[in-house]
């Protein structure tokens, strides 16, 4: 195998898929309180859509880099 594993789209598909669960996670556990009327899952939500935007970002970054040295 010649390609390293970096430049491997498979790599960076595992490095996001598990966080962006996480994430998903705490949106959802965000709504559910506040529609259970607890105003502490709008931290939750906060955290959760955050923690997407570091994903997001990340994907975007890794991307770029990898087709700029691949």
């Amino acid at each position: 195998m010649s390609e390293s594993l970096t430049t491997d789209p498979r790599f960076l598909y595992m490095i996001l898929i598990l966080p962006s669960l996480f994430g998903l996670t705490l949106v959802g556990e965000g709504l559910n309180k506040i529609v259970h009327s607890e105003w502490n899952g709008i931290i939750s939500l906060i955290f959760g859509i955050a923690f997407i935007g570091v994903v997001i970002f990340a994907y975007v970054f890794f991307s770029t880099y990898i087709s700029n040295h691949a």
